[in-house]
Parts: C-alpha cells; sequence; structure tokens
C-alpha cells in the first residue's frame, strides 16, 4: 500500500498525502514516495494536499524520532538536505500547495516548499519543532521568513504557536483563504492557469526566483541535520516527544 497517491489532470499532477488515520503523518515511506513523484513527474504544475481532514501533521514520532527513545530511533545518515525537500525546492515544476486542514512541523515545512498556498477555513499552520527540542527543516528557517517577515517568523519558531488559517492570510503566510469545499477547485484552476502558459518559460522563471532569493539549499540542510543529531540527543527532545505521546505539559531542563 502507498502513502502517496499521485493522479493526473490534464497537464497538473495532485499529490496526496493519504494516511488520515494518523492525520498524514510522515514516515521513511512518505518521503521517499513524495521524493519520487515530484523529481519523476512530466507534468507543467504539481498540487499537494493530504487525504482527509489534516495536510499533513509532520513526522511520525513513533517511527522517525523512536518514541523519545535513543534505543528505538533509527540511526541518522551524514548530514545532509532532506532528500524530500530537495526535490520540492529544487524543481522547476510550480508547487501549488492545497492546505485542506492542519499543516504542522514538516506539513508545515511541505506547504513552505511550494510557490502558491492555498488554505481552507479550517486549516491551521505551526513550526512545531521547537515543543520537541528540535529545530525546523531549511524552510521554515528561510522561506518563512522571506513570507512573513524575520521578526513573526522568530516568533512562530520560538513559540512553536499554531495559527488560524485567517491569520496566515494576514500575514501573508498563504496567498488565498477559502471556503473547505471551495480549495481544491481553487488550488486546481491556479494550477491549471499556471499549466496553460509556456513550460519552459514558467521553469526558468521558477529557477530565476530561486536564483535571486534562496539560499544554498544543500550547505543549509547539512548545518540543518548537523544541528539535529545535536538536539536528537538531548533531555528535552526525549521530555518532549514523551510528553506529547503521554498528552502532558512538558518539563524542559536545559540539556
Amino acid at each position: 500500500m502507498t502513502d502517496v497517491r499521485y493522479e493526473v489532470d490534464g497537464h497538473v499532477g495532485v499529490i496526496t498525502i493519504a494516511r488520515p488515520e494518523v492525520h498524514n503523518a510522515l514516515r521513511r515511506q512518505t518521503y521517499d514516495e513524495l521524493e519520487e513523484i515530484v523529481r519523476g513527474t512530466t507534468e507543467r504544475c504539481l498540487v499537494i494536499t493530504g487525504e482527509g481532514r489534516s495536510f499533513c501533521s509532520g513526522d511520525d514520532v513513533r517511527e522517525l524520532m523512536g518514541g523519545g527513545e535513543p534505543e528505538n530511533r533509527p540511526p541518522r545518515p551524514a548530514p545532509r538536505l532532506t532528500p524530500a525537500a530537495g526535490a520540492l525546492l529544487t524543481s522547476n515544476v510550480p508547487i501549488v500547495a492545497a492546505v485542506n486542514g492542519a499543516a504542522v512541523g514538516w506539513g508545515m515545512e511541505m506547504a513552505l516548499m511550494a510557490d502558491l498556498r492555498v488554505a481552507a477555513r479550517r486549516a491551521r499552520f505551526g513550526e512545531l519543532f521547537v515543543k520537541r527540542g528540535l529545530c525546523s527543516d531549511v524552510a521554515g528557517i528561510s522561506r518563512l521568513a522571506q513570507l512573513v517577515g524575520r521578526e513573526k517568523a522568530a516568533e512562530l519558531l520560538f513559540t512553536g504557536e499554531v495559527i488560524s488559517a485567517e491569520e496566515a492570510g494576514r500575514i501573508g503566510l498563504v496567498g488565498r483563504v477559502v471556503d473547505d469545499e471551495e480549495l481544491l477547485p481553487t488550488a486546481l484552476d491556479l494550477a491549471r492557469r499556471v499549466a496553460t502558459n509556456p513550460p519552459l518559460a514558467v521553469a526558468a522563471l521558477k529557477e530565476g526566483l530561486r536564483e535571486a532569493l534562496d539560499p544554498d539549499w544543500s550547505d543549509l540542510g547539512r548545518w540543518v541535520s548537523s544541528r539535529l543529531g545535536e538536539l536528537f540527543a538531548t533531555e528535552d527532545h526525549r521530555e518532549g516527544v514523551r510528553s506529547f505521546l503521554e498528552k502532558r505539559e512538558p518539563r524542559y531542563v536545559g540539556r
């Protein structure tokens, strides 16, 4: 069974994270399938959304964080840019995020890695990494500040606050907010409008935006990965994951 569903509508590819039973949390298989689809697409525009009422709740904390127990966590590779992030950030195919519900943790990162964001009114956004004793991935550090400004980005990153779709629209995190039932039609209409234009020109424009505005994603990815390796070993990370699983307030100790 696949974690990610891929369908084609004209020249638009629709990617759906399909693990609604865990709010579309990401496991290794999900990351791998997402990367493969993005790198292999021949369509002119992509739409990314989630199945059910969540967009993506971030990493599956039991599989990817070992439930907070070091002995249960899989070994980390050498510091590198997350491969799925690399696929999303370096693709010359425009990407529209249709945010249908909660987009938190790496779910918010995934939305930030898109070029255009449409949010349903029930959508919520949160960089929750600090609540797990971790730092965000590359998009939270770079793209978030581009969209909302450094001070607001710092507030969202440092507090881990979850904000509404309306607030996300107000601060410029998303381009438009629509009624829940209008989300996919709106996102698809936007994607089709992009896809009707000359694909080589659109790809050049996306590449130009990346050259003008983006950092070196590989260098930043190695820095993030290295820092995460250190933070995964802290007591605060273990406490962040345990308190989440046990549904209680965390008690951080600074080590």
